[in-house]
């Protein structure tokens, strides 16, 4: 896509948003058959979106935000990784509890998109008073979510990393 499809990096993180959520309503109302794809999907562009938030957006907004919004951020995709790691590992056909967790993962995402987009406590209006080059870190983010899209054609993503929940 090109960078002119989006006016910053805020702009192509609410698409994103947009995307997901599209993607967990079709999920909801597609048949058990067509499911597994569509969590494929589902996990693919949670991913991708994850590590360019990770990768180039939060680390820019580290010291710009409260420590505590920084931390629930980074705890809030953890929690989902975990359920996209599991829902990656298993099958609807093998998983008595396959749907519920990406049912439940959609519902994390909502609510970790809504506290990103809140138009004057959310992340997103954070970064905009942090006055950071929104236009560069969008164009960085789309050179990274390029790569990180053909590495998912050309055999996959690894599993995701947890940076916040440690186990074991």
């Amino acid at each position: 896509m090109p960078a002119a499809t989006y006016t910053d990096a805020i702009a192509l993180l609410k698409a994103d948003h947009d995307e997901i959520e599209a993607l967990f309503e079709r999920f909801d109302k597609a048949r058990a058959g067509s499911r597994r794809k569509l969590a494929e999907q589902i996990c693919t562009t949670l991913k991708i979106h994850t590590m360019i938030e990770e990768d180039i957006f939060y680390p820019a907004l580290k010291g710009r935000i409260p420590e505590d919004d920084y931390a629930e951020m980074m705890v809030e995709h953890d929690s989902a990784k975990i359920l996209l790691n599991d829902i990656e590992a298993s099958s609807p056909e093998d998983d008595d509890y396959y749907a519920a967790k990406v049912k439940v993962m959609g519902e994390e995402c909502e609510h970790h998109f809504k506290e990103e987009e809140e138009y004057v406590d959310g992340v997103f209006a954070m970064a905009r008073k942090a006055g950071l080059d929104l236009v560069a870190m969008r164009d960085a983010m789309l050179v990274r979510k390029d790569e990180l899209a053909a590495e998912a054609r050309d055999g996959g993503l690894p599993p995701a990393e947890l940076e916040a929940i440690h186990s074991g």
